[in-house]
């Protein structure tokens, strides 16, 4: 949790909180779509985070990526920007938050050695008729759309 998100909560406790993020469809060669696997046992997601403060949503997807994958990553194009009460969360904790999701198809440019945060349980590629459950309800057009 960043230190804005932490300072909010410690005034709204658990009390939904609508915020800004960002997720990237990264696919490979095969076009098969990069999902993480989270570590609080939340299931499978894009690779996806908050928008800090003063952070634009193109360096929010590049920061948000290389922390949860160690990929390096540009935004190719906007996919869409999705929300509403279909992107409702709360968190074992009991925080509720409620995203607008700015997503970026992205492509690989490099990768950094280390390991992803703590909060990527397992990363993997997934063609469209093996696609696990996705946290978030973005459409499968949007997610295997396009070049």
């Amino acid at each position: 949790m960043s230190p804005y998100i932490r300072q909010l909560r410690s005034r709204v406790g658990h009390d939904l909180l609508l915020l800004p993020g960002v997720a990237a469809v990264v696919r490979d060669r095969e076009g098969r779509l990069l999902l993480q696997e989270k570590s609080s046992g939340e299931g499978w997601s894009l690779p996806a985070g908050a928008i800090e403060p003063g952070e634009t949503p193109e360096q929010a997807v590049r920061r948000e990526v290389l922390e949860e994958t160690r990929l390096v990553v540009v935004p190719t194009r906007l996919v869409g920007v999705f929300g509403g009460e279909g992107f409702r969360h709360v968190y074992p904790n009991g925080d509720e938050v409620e995203y607008t999701v700015v997503v970026y198809r992205c492509s690989v440019i490099g990768e950094m050695p280390g390991q992803p945060d703590p909060e990527t349980k397992s990363l993997r590629y997934f063609a469209i008729d093996e696609m696990p459950h996705v946290a978030l309800p973005y459409p499968t057009e949007a997610l295997f759309g396009g070049a």
